[in-house]
Order: structure tokens, then sequence, then C-alpha cells
């Protein structure tokens, strides 16, 4: 682990894009480095599933992609609906594994993505319009009309949904940078031969359960919000 945690978002690289001035954060170095994990681990999945031989008892690796797998289906199905999960098991499992690999990444001195506000947003806006979308698929033009229903509450209705997108992002934010935070001030803060033990104790804490909790409240909070709109 790093003993010298950084607290903001630092530029490494800077280049000229339509008379625009863009650089690469520590930020994105985090992000390019989850996601090509996360492509590594589908590879290498893949190849053990187009290996694995049904009449002979899984490997150990697929015994992990199955439980993977069922997990994931498990709590889809669970807030989804049998009817509906299907549908987005895929995007609900790519989500869970990239918060919890963006929310736990403090472990290794790397800045989670996700005390980036700009990355929370993005994926809360992801979530909105996926609820919206299905609203007027399942729903049609209720899903609208249901604004104004009382007429006298409709702004309150209004704010309501707006509000989503933006709960959700600040939810994720706050409790990832806080715990970003309070990592760097103790390490600021401890004196060298404490630094043995102690952080490590709370990256548990902060980095694995702490981040974990919260992965896991943004993907039901997406699945709860998307299957409301549901015709059944």
């Amino acid at each position: 682990m790093d003993n010298s945690l950084d607290l903001g978002i630092n530029g490494y690289y800077h280049f000229e894009l339509f008379g625009k001035t863009f650089w690469l954060t520590n930020t994105h170095i985090s992000i390019i480095i989850i996601v090509s994990v996360i492509t590594i681990l589908a590879i290498l999945a893949n190849r053990v599933i187009k290996k694995a031989d049904p009449a002979k008892k899984p490997g150990k690796a697929m015994n992990v992609i199955e439980l993977v797998v069922e997990a994931i289906d498990s709590i889809t199905r669970s807030n989804m609906g049998d009817k509906h999960f299907f549908g987005f098991c895929n995007y609900i499992g790519t989500l869970m594994i990239f918060l919890v690999l963006s929310n736990t990444v403090g472990v290794f001195g790397l800045r989670p993505p996700t005390a980036d506000y700009g990355i929370t947003l993005g994926l809360a806006l992801i979530t909105f319009f996926l609820i919206h979308i299905n609203g007027f698929r399942y729903q049609k033009m209720k899903h609208l009309t249901e604004l104004f229903h009382p007429i006298p509450l409709t702004p309150i209705n209004i704010i309501g949904e707006l509000a989503t997108p933006v709960s959700m992002s600040l939810r994720l934010f706050g409790n990832i940078l806080s715990g970003t935070i309070i990592m760097a001030l103790i390490y600021g803060l401890l004196p060298k031969f404490m630094l043995l033990f102690w952080p490590g104790v709370l990256h548990i804490y902060f980095d694995l359960f702490s981040g974990a909790i919260q992965a896991f409240v943004f993907c039901m909070l997406t699945m709860v919000f998307i299957s409301k709109n549901f015709d059944d």
C-alpha cells in the first residue's frame, strides 16, 4: 500500500484537441486499470467456459464463474422478477463488478474513480435514462401523465424524478470520498511506526467493506427504480 495517498485529482499528461486542453488524471489511470482487469477476466472466463466439458466435473475456475453468475442472476431475479431479469442481469453484473473494483482500488494505492463526482454522476444518469426508457416502454404515455396526478403536486413530482440521479450519485460519491479523505488524514497524521498496522485495518473497512456495500446499494437502487415501471 502506498503511504502517500492523494486526496485530489492530479493531471499527469495533457494534450490539445480542438483548441482545448485535456488532461490524463489519476482518475483516468484508475479507470483504465479497472477496465483492463475486467476485460482480461472476461476473456479468461470466456476461454474457461468454452473449454468446459459438461460431462465432466467442473474445475475450480468454472466453479467460481458459476458462483458469480448465479449470484448476479439471483439478485437481479429477486428484484426485477422472472419475466424481466434476463434483459438486465448482464448490465447489473457489469455495473456491480465495476463499482466493487472502483470502490476498493484504494487498497492498492490507487485513487477510487468513484471519489470523482463526474464518474458517479455519469453512472447515475445511465440509471436515470434506463428508468424512463423502460417507463415509456411498459407504461407508454401513462409514464408521463403520472407526473401530473394530482396537478397541484406536479412540481414536486418532477423535482422528485430529477432528484433521483443527483441523490444516487451524491450518495456513492460522498461515501467513497469520505473514506479517501479519512485515509489521507490518517497517513498524514499517524507516526511512521503506526503506519505498519492501523492503515491496513482501516483499509479493510473503508475500501473493502464500505466499498462493497456502496456498490451493492447503487445496484439495488438501479434495479428497484427500473422495475417499478414494469407492467406486472
